[in-house]
């Protein structure tokens, strides 16, 4: 398996180009990611990365890490300044190995006649230069110039998601064609079954849980997503072709109390279509089934400590209508068993994420639980129906108002428009919702044969 280097240029203390509040390391990053959410996804390939964060790194730092690992190639990415406009890219102007400018005429040539069909890109052409990335790294290496920062025209592309997910998968696809890298092999249906073991916004929190599953002694390793400038970081645990072999083995993390789920994608013409939602009919507004001391039971079998939040859900969920049982279901898979192992903190009081809508945004607080899971079943409210909120309890939702009102009746309709990841939001708060009746159903069983030996006594 040959293994590719992507280098987000600057970062941390290093901002590149600046102009209008936009900084050249967070568009570098995010370009990255998605080169290498795209490689793993399709390619078998092994890829590696100068930093995935914000995080200061040394020219020096770069190249030393790049050459200590035997890697094939090595990808820098990079926007530019100065006042031009459109795309450049740069081999060292002394001595290269021999594929270095192969390797570069077909990433520059595949990316410049595909983007220039969609977009007003103009090619500036193959160039070399006296670059330390490119002079001081052994194996063959590229540096790219994505537009101009600095340029409007360019910037408005730049803060494009579509123009910056199609720069991904063109510069992806050129380096997998330039490296002749075999495509991944998927099932006759064309359907791979990833199992995500774990999505964080915290890296840390990821490397953590990674870690925990190797000490477990599976396999795992860490991709990333970025959904509406948002960067996620997923832990995957295994991708099969057989849907079998991938829920025996999301049943093993269960019973090691790791939550996980399937991501499903392909098809024959290697595009992913939305996963077909188990339990569609499950609206958001509706009785609750448990009762609150069932949620509060369940929850502590994962964490002992979690607050003892039952209560309040069952309560406001019946007085505006909503399923607060499935609520409790959700705030479980937003905070992980609550234990803000994410982006907010406990002591925001924040049970559903309102609020963490991008980097560095910590979300809203409320001054007590009970505050906290109200806000919860009043934006949920806001989703699940237009009438006006029943004037029991005041507005404590800071983003009621922000809400496209109906948008969502059922909960799986919340893909998408909740703080994701992904298109299976709504199924991964059913799937904890469902292994919560099944705890409640199994206690419900050994009461039932308590009361039936304690009659049998009496007869």
């Amino acid at each position: 398996m040959k293994t590719i280097i992507l280098d987000p240029g600057h970062g941390g203390s290093d901002p590149g180009a600046a102009y209008k509040g936009n900084e050249e390391k967070t568009f570098n990053l995010l370009t990255a990611l998605k080169v290498r959410e795209y490689l793993i996804d399709k390619y078998e390939v092994r890829i590696l990365m100068t930093r995935s964060e914000n995080k200061t790194m040394s020219l020096t730092e770069r190249s030393n890490y790049a050459n200590s690992t035997n890697a094939d190639f090595y990808l820098s990415i990079h926007h530019n300044a100065g006042g031009g406009t459109g795309f450049e890219s740069y081999t060292f102007n002394g001595s290269v190995p021999a594929a270095t400018l192969t390797y570069q005429t077909v990433i520059h040539n595949g990316f410049t006649n595909e983007i220039k069909k969609k977009y007003p890109v103009i090619d500036r052409g193959k160039k070399r230069a006296n670059f330390h990335v490119l002079r001081e790294t052994k194996m063959p290496s590229l540096l790219v110039e994505i537009l101009f920062i600095d340029n409007d025209k360019d910037l408005s592309l730049l803060n494009n998601t579509g123009f910056r997910n199609d720069t991904a998968m063109l510069i992806a696809e050129g380096v997998a064609k330039a490296l002749s890298l075999p495509e991944k092999k998927e099932s006759p249906g064309g359907q791979l079954f990833k199992v995500i073991a774990g999505s964080f916004n915290d890296r840390k929190n990821a490397e953590d849980r990674a870690a925990l599953l190797k000490q477990k002694s599976y396999d795992a390793f860490i991709t990333t997503v970025v959904i509406s400038g948002k960067t996620y970081y997923r832990v995957q645990a295994g991708a099969f072709t057989d849907k079998a072999r991938a829920e025996k083995l999301i049943a093993e993390l269960n019973k090691e109390k790791i939550e996980a789920f399937i991501l499903t994608e392909g098809t024959g013409n290697g595009t992913a279509p939305p996963p077909e939602p188990p339990a569609k009919d499950v609206t958001i507004l509706g009785e609750s089934l448990l009762k609150a001391h069932q949620l509060n039971e369940f929850v502590k079998t994962i964490n002992n400590g979690a607050p003892l939040l039952g209560e309040y859900y069952i309560r406001y969920g019946k007085e505006y209508g909503i399923r607060g049982d499935i609520a409790f279901g959700q705030a479980i898979h937003e905070t992980n068993y609550f234990r803000f192992t994410g982006q907010v903190k406990p002591e925001q009081n924040n049970f559903a994420g309102l609020g963490t809508t991008g980097p560095g945004v910590d979300g809203a607080s409320f001054k007590s639980p009970e505050e906290g899971v109200l806000a919860h079943i009043q934006h949920l409210y806001a989703y699940a129906s237009k009438e006006k909120l029943p004037p029991s309890h005041p507005l404590v939702d800071p983003r009621f108002s922000l809400v496209n009102r109906g948008s969502a009746g059922y909960w799986t309709q919340l893909n998408g428009k909740w703080a994701v990841p992904g298109t299976t939001y709504g199924q991964s708060i059913l799937s904890v919702y469902r292994r919560n009746l099944a705890h409640a159903l199994a206690e419900i069983e050994i009461q039932k044969k308590n009361i039936q030996e304690r009659l049998d006594l009496l007869e």
